[in-house]
This record gives C-alpha cells, structure tokens and sequence, in this order.
C-alpha cells in the first residue's frame, strides 16, 4: 500500500491525510525524506556551476521539503498525543535527525560556496529578504561549528547527537511522569463545583470512578487554591515539584547535569566563554549582563512585595490553628483567602462567563476586528477527536489553517504551545500556513476556564497569528522564526485584549443563562489584577536567573546543588519555589530553544506593555492605522529584519522596564 505521508495530499488546503497515516508509515517515511535529502544536498555541494543564491541558498530551502513535511505530521503528534510506538521513534531518530543536520553544516563544499557568497554579498544585487536570509544561513553554518577543522567538527557533530538523545529522554521522562501520577480525593472539602467536575472527568479519562487530582496545570493549581485539606495539598504539591526527580529510569538530574556539560563544550569547541555567550550572541539581549540587569531589576520589588504578602497569609495560617511557617503549598490557598477578603472576590464566581468555546470567539474576534481575519469551522480528519480545525481567510482570500487542540489528557505533554505542521513561504508559489494551538485545559460539560486559561488562550492564539500572518518568500525566516526574545511578543501583547472591556462585555457571559459578566465583578476583576503579582513575578524569575547562572560559567557537576546555592545566594523566600525546578524544566533542557532564554518572557513583556499603549495613545485598542503597523512591522516580517529594527518601526523607541514593574503593580502607578 502506499505510504500516505510520501504522497500528495489532496485533501482540503493541503491538509495532512490524518485518518490514512498509521504509526508504522513514520520510520519508513523519514527514511525517505533523509535520503531525499542527502541527496538534493550533494546536488547542491557538487554542483559544477558558480554558486549563486539561487543554486545554492534557494535550492538548500528545497532540499528538506520531504523530511519538513514527514516531520510536521510526527513531531507535532508527539507532542500532543504521544504512544509507546511514537516515543519509541522518537528515541531512535534523535540521534540520526542530529547527524544529518551536522553532515550537512559539515560538509566542506557546500560551505564553501555559502561563504564564497557571503564574501561577494555586496556584488550579487540581492533584495533585503535575500541579504538576510543569506546571512542567517551563513551564521547558522558558523554557529553549527562548520569553519572548525575535523576533529572539531566530529566532536560537534558527537555533541550535537548526544544532545539531541538527552531532550528527548528528559522529554519523555517528565511525560511519564506526569501521565502516572494521580491522587485519588476522598475528600472534597472546599473545592468549588468547577474543580470537582473537572477532577471527576480526570478520573473517568484514566477509566476510574469517582475523582482524581492529576499533574495537569489547569487541575492541580485550583485544587491548591481551594482544597482546605492541608496534607492533601502538600501531598499534590511534593508530587507537582518532584516531576523529574523520582528516582529510577524517569530521573532527569543526571540527563540535565550531562546537558549543561555538553552546552559547555560546543560553545568552547567554536571559541566562546560559555554556553550563555553563546546562545545569546544573536539575540536582542546579546550578552548575559544585559539579561542579569534586567532580571535582578525586577528580583528586588518583586521579593519585597512578595515578603508582605507571605507575611500576611502567614498571619492566616497560624490563625487556622497550624503552626510553623507559610509553605509553598500553602501559598495559592491563602493567597485565594486575602483576593476573597480585600477585594470580595472569587475566582471561581468568572468561570461561568468564561466557557472555552466563548473564549474562542473572542479571540476570533479581535483578530477580525484587528486584522479582518474571519474563521469558519471545517469538517476534516483531525490526529484527534479533541482537535478542530478553521479555514481562516481575509477578504476571501485563504490566508492560514488553524487548529485547536485544547484538552488535557494523558498522551499530550504538559504546557501549552503553538506550532505548525506546515510554514508560509512563497519562493516557489504561494504556501499558506497550517498553525497549531495546543492547551492542556480541563475537561468540563462545557469547559469553564480560569482566567489564567483564558489569558493562556489568548497568548498561544497571539503565537498562532504571528503564523498566520506572515508574508515572506523564504520558510527560513517565516512566522515565529525570530530571536527567542522577541518572539513572546506578539503572544504576550494579545493577551491585553482579553482585558479591554468591550471584549469581556461581548463574549464573557453565562453558559447557562447568556447573561453578560455582571459590572461588579468586572469591577472585582480589574481590582484584583496585579494581586499575588510578587508571588508570580518571583516564582518566574527564580527559574530565569538559575537558567541564566547555569549557563554563565563553568557547567555544575551537580545541577541541583548549584540550584539550591543560586537561590540562596538571591534570597528566595521559603514558601516560594522556582516556577520550573531543574528536573521539570522542559523548557530548558527539552532542547535548546529557551536555554539561557527563558528570561524571553520578561523581555518581551518591557515590549508588549509599550506595544499596547500604542493603541491606547491612539484612543481605541482597535485602532485601524495601529493595527496595520503592527502587522506590516512585526507580524507579517518574521524574522527578515533585526528584532529590533522592527520594533523600532512599529514604535519609534525600545521601551525602558518601568512599564512592565508598573503594569504588574510592584512599584506606584
């Protein structure tokens, strides 16, 4: 039979035949889009004719077009509904994906003509795009170690392999993790009516009865928020921060200890001081100073404010009858009692007016009212029955494809996340996007959201609109291809719109009676927006400063010690821990996307705060002309200018940090 994955697909826009692919067509079918590879590469490299731009950085974006397609199906269902079989795969093609990318930027003759091109840049009359992307191409062969001598160049290509391995194994053993461990309630005390549906559909998802609290963030954080049974909330807790670091065959210390020793030595083998050197280099931020700057300027209010608040729910605490100190499972819970007491208001009263399918529209509707994009629903074969798809167009033209993948459930990794299983581009025709929302909220008859979800919906859709939206020649620098710094901008700033009052007047209402949200608790709302922002300002940067620390010197041969000697060293407070511990810290050590980036969200966040105000000087958080420049400069761009230079453009300034302090209320408004 023929393999659907090495076919055409016919199918409407292209889509991947989802209901035709079996788990058994991947291996065969990654093989053939490595040897077609390999070969469209030698063609490239031995290629008798003078290198141009056109046969050599053209025709390398053609060359992997098989494998893009093979491995957007497989890695995308990795990720979000994960077997034995595809875990296994994933295992077995770390390694040979890492050193197919290493023979190609090793091989000397392809290099060669790379860098005869970019030594004769100014003489072969390319556009802007084509300058960039030259360059890109040339700093990605430089960074990946190809002007090294051979044995650099096999040890890089040794490291990089090793590597690879390591991201997946950590990926999978927190995966585990997460997917066995359950807490079966007997005790429903002081849980509201949304935590105990949710808990109860957990149970029946793992074909039990009654009610279970499970890893899933949109899960155990209300539980913590609500459950007046201490022992049970310290129990979840310990099992929450343990993920990774329970012993046996899903133990990811040792993974994360030989990862940062291996980040050290491919940054040495290319000349730099140290992984963080390295890795920030083409970044905005450039250098791990101007990150520390940034992080320990936040660090001081943020524990100071945080200090107040412990010190009042600690007053709580002991008032309930227990003695000791405030713990970090203690914290989400009394922090719900003072949000309640000061500013009389529950969270839980929001989520009625926050159904799933409600907060969907919204953000469909934004994005219409900003950029006229309209969404219809499509009827096609989906990888799983909770996905769904839209046709997304703008003046009936076909702009983008996009799925939404909200649920929890066992097989999908925790988080949430957008990607997309095929990139636009328009070198050879016009191809339009297929992008990917993936969330892990809880299962509800409807799904009622937090305002946390609701905010996490708005912020991966901001990811997926950077997807859509992009107008570039070349897949290489599409989407969200951009420095990892800039890239939560867009994300982060379309957050703010759940926020203006005419969206939550128009789509927060009652599943049941289709009521608005009620004035007051707006009101309430709004009260309360920068409340318990200490906490999560500090649980944040904690992580960001042990990721920065870890990279910024000699790697530690006992990774959490160095944790437990950086945290002290900053004054952590004791009933706050890092947001992501070491052995849980997917973003990190997953791969290397946010090593020594995970301060990305902070940066960005100095950016979206001024971004949004652009909109507000402007008079209206729908203004036409605002919105155009902020598709025309950043979200239609990708990564073909400097971040920077597009900020610039949009804003005509970069934004100083007392925005950001401001907007999460840690210093006077």
């Amino acid at each position: 039979m023929t393999n659907p994955l090495l076919s055409d697909w016919h199918g409407p826009f292209g889509l991947p035949p989802f209901d035709a692919i079996k788990d058994a067509d991947f291996a065969p079918a990654f093989e053939a889009g490595l040897a077609r590879g390999r070969a469209s590469v030698a063609a490239i490299a031995e290629n008798s004719e003078a290198p141009s731009f056109a046969n050599t950085i053209e025709a390398l974006e053609q060359a992997d077009a098989l494998l893009d397609k093979v491995g957007g199906v497989f890695f995308n269902l990795s990720g979000s509904d994960s077997n034995p079989a595809r875990e296994a795969l994933q295992r077995d093609l770390a390694p040979k994906l890492s050193a197919y990318s290493s023979e190609i930027t090793s091989n000397a003759a392809l290099w060669a003509r790379i860098d005869d091109l970019w030594q004769r840049r100014e003489a072969l009359g390319l556009d802007p795009e084509q300058a960039r992307v030259l360059m890109l191409y040339h700093r990605m062969f430089v960074r990946a170690g190809a002007a090294l001598d051979k044995a650099g160049s096999d040890r890089m290509a040794a490291v990089k392999s090793r590597l690879a391995s390591l991201g997946t194994e950590f990926t999978q053993n927190l995966l585990a993790d997460e997917r066995d461990w359950f807490m079966v309630l007997e005790d429903l005390a002081g849980l509201p009516d949304f935590v105990v549906d949710s808990a109860r559909a957990a149970a029946t998802e793992r074909g039990l009865g009654g009610h279970v609290i499970t890893l899933n963030r949109s899960l155990i954080v209300p539980f913590l928020q609500y459950s007046t049974r201490r022992d049970l909330r310290e129990k979840a807790y310990e099992a929450w921060g343990k993920r990774g670091a329970n012993g046996g065959a899903t133990d990811n210390r040792a993974i994360a200890a030989e990862t940062l020793a291996l980040r050290h030595e491919r940054a040495a083998l290319l000349g730099y001081a140290n992984f963080a050197a390295f890795k920030l280099e083409p970044e905005m931020a450039r250098s791990p100073d101007k990150v520390r700057d940034l992080l320990m300027r936040v660090w001081e209010p943020a524990v100071a404010k945080a200090g107040e608040d412990a010190a009042a729910m600690e007053a709580l605490l002991h008032a309930d009858g227990f003695a000791g100190p405030l713990e970090p499972w203690d914290w989400r819970f009394y922090a719900e009692k003072r949000r309640k007491a000061l500013h009389d208001f529950d969270e839980a009263a929001l989520k009625p007016y926050l159904s799933l399918d409600a907060m969907i529209e919204a953000a469909f509707d934004v994005a219409h009212r900003l950029f006229g994009l309209t969404f219809t629903p499509l009827d096609v074969p989906l990888y799983h029955p909770d996905a769904r798809a839209w046709d997304v167009t703008r003046d009936g033209r076909h702009m983008a494809v996009f799925i939404g993948d909200y649920f929890a459930r066992p097989s999908k990794r925790s988080g949430a996340w957008m990607s997309t299983f095929r990139d636009q581009s328009a070198m050879a025709g016009e191809v339009r996007p297929i992008v990917v929302n993936v969330c892990n909220f809880a299962k509800g008859d409807p799904a009622l959201l937090s305002w946390d979800d609701a905010r996490t919906l708005f912020h991966e859709f901001g990811h997926a609109l950077h997807g859509m939206l992009t107008d570039v020649r070349y897949k290489f620098i599409s989407g969200t291809s951009v420095a990892r710094d800039f890239v939560e901008l867009p994300s982060q700033l379309y957050e703010h719109w759940l926020e203006v009052p005419e969206v939550i007047e128009t789509h927060a209402k009652h599943w049941q009676t289709g009521e608005p949200m009620p004035l007051d608790l707006r009101e309430k709302l709004k009260g309360a927006a920068t409340w318990d922002q200490g906490f999560a300002t500090v649980e944040f940067l904690a992580s960001a400063i042990v990721d920065l620390e870890f990279h910024d010197g000699p790697p530690p041969a006992d990774p959490m010690q160095k944790q437990a000697e950086i945290l002290e060293s900053i004054g952590l407070p004791h009933a706050i821990r890092m947001r992501h511990a070491t052995p849980h810290f997917a973003h990190v050590f997953a791969g290397d996307g946010y090593s020594s980036g995970y301060y990305s969200y902070m940066w960005s966040e100095v950016m979206d705060a001024d971004a949004f105000a652009a909109f507000e000087e402007a008079g209206s958080a729908f203004d036409p002309e605002t919105a155009k420049k902020l598709e025309s400069f950043i979200l239609s761009k990708g990564g073909s200018e400097e971040a920077e230079a597009l900020y610039l453009k949009f804003r005509g300034a970069m934004p100083g940090v007392e925005a950001l302090l401001k907007g999460r209320g840690l210093i006077a408004a």
